[in-house]
């Protein structure tokens, strides 16, 4: 189980003003040095998986086991010039990245915003390998994939790939605001279709972000945050989930009610120490599917702390959450 520094670069409700900042919860000391937040959809290269996540120049870290984790290189050193035009006051600090390997390369999607505003971007940076022994390994900055300005109604956050059983390309992304919001994107290219193609509006709650999408047999499932995070044992975060069988929804929870209506049904919670569970993401390998989220370990001072739990389904079709989040794998 690998602890995790407190990360100031929350999402925020929208003011224009936004809340300050948070502190790192008191005696919030990672073991080893290592931190994640926002952890992104876990990536296999060779025998080794990566998970990238929130911080300066993109954090990565690998792993042989799924338990054991190690720090790897910062996909970035400097931050690419379009970022500092797009937000201006952006000093490099990443959030909330997510991953997908398509057409022989790993397409890294990530946010570029501050604290309580909704001038934000989604970038993308390409690399054929992560693995940064191998001659080829280069991360290609292809620039921005969306943005949003004050005007917009949504925040270009939180980006989460996925590409649909029939080759189609799609990236869901949002906070507060009028929430979670969908595009397509061209599988060769990883860019944005066309640049006015569809916004499609997937879910909306006063307090919602993180999204991320899944295919699972007949059904597109969409699991959101609603809270808040980064507050240490002070973090609301909870994890709720819908399904549609339509990648553009309308995504209904267990009871029927739209995500768009303020429905979800509960999938997460606080249990016990694991305070605020958060930023779902979902990775198979064979038959398995693999979940990795964040929560706040009340035993270590409110650290976040990155779990990776096998993820299973009910007979009806409905994810069932770990027993045990807050024990090793």
């Amino acid at each position: 189980m690998l602890a995790l520094l407190l990360s100031s670069s929350a999402r925020a409700a929208p003011d224009t003003n936004g809340p300050a900042a948070p502190s790192p919860a008191a005696g919030a000391v990672p073991r080893r040095g290592l931190y994640v937040h926002d952890p992104s959809t876990i990536a296999k290269c060779g025998n080794e998986y990566w998970v990238f996540s929130t911080g300066p120049g993109i954090s990565s870290r690998h792993s042989r086991d799924l338990n054991k984790w190690e720090a790897g290189p910062r996909v970035f050193t400097e931050a690419p010039r379009w970022t500092t035009n797009a937000v201006p006051g952006f000093r490099g600090y990443f959030w909330a990245p997510d991953i997908i390997h398509v057409n022989e390369r790993y397409l890294l999607y990530y946010s570029v915003s501050r604290w309580g505003v909704n001038t934000s971007a989604i970038g993308l940076v390409t690399n054929p390998t992560l693995d940064p022994a191998n001659p080829s390994f280069a991360w290609t900055d292809q620039g921005m994939v969306c943005e949003s300005r004050r005007s917009d109604s949504f925040n270009t956050i939180d980006p989460s790939v996925m590409r649909a059983a029939d080759g189609t390309l799609w990236l869901a992304f949002g906070s507060f605001w009028t929430g979670i919001k969908l595009i397509q994107l061209d599988p060769l290219t990883g860019k944005r279709v066309a640049p006015d193609s569809p916004i499609y509006s997937l879910a909306f709650h006063e307090s919602i972000e993180a999204p991320c999408l899944w295919q699972q047999g007949a059904y597109y499932y969409l699991f959101v945050n609603w809270g808040l995070c980064c507050r240490g044992t002070n973090s609301t975060y909870n994890i709720r989930v819908g399904r549609s069988t339509s990648i553009t929804g309308p995504y209904l929870d267990k009871e029927g009610k739209d995500l768009l209506q303020g429905g979800g049904s509960l999938f997460l919670g606080t249990q016990g120490n694991v305070i605020g569970p958060g930023h779902a993401a979902i990775y198979q390998e064979g038959e398995s599917n693999w979940l990795s989220f964040h929560f706040y370990d009340a035993t270590h001072g409110g650290a976040a702390t990155l779990a990776v739990r096998q993820l299973r389904w009910s007979a009806d079709g409905w994810p069932l959450p770990p027993s045990t989040p807050d024990e090793p794998r």
